[in-house]
């Protein structure tokens, strides 16, 4: 993910074109911290689940803290 990101915003900078991401609901983990927010504007549909981790991750680590409580 990081070679494509860093490849489509080095081709964005160079033809200086406009990109605009648009994100659906729910946009989470990689596309989040990859594709997702590269965007000269950014546009999410209303209501839309957008965070760096999903659900399954955001648990399992709420999870791994109890325990170390």
């Amino acid at each position: 993910m990081a070679k494509i990101s860093s490849d489509s915003s080095n081709y964005q900078s160079d033809k200086k074109l406009f990109y605009v991401s648009i994100l659906t609901s729910p946009t989470t983990g990689g596309v989040t911290a990859s594709f997702g927010m590269l965007g000269d504007i950014i546009i999410a549909e209303p209501n839309a689940y957008i965070a760096f981790a999903g659900k399954r991750v955001m648990y399992q680590f709420l999870h791994l803290l109890q325990l170390v409580e």
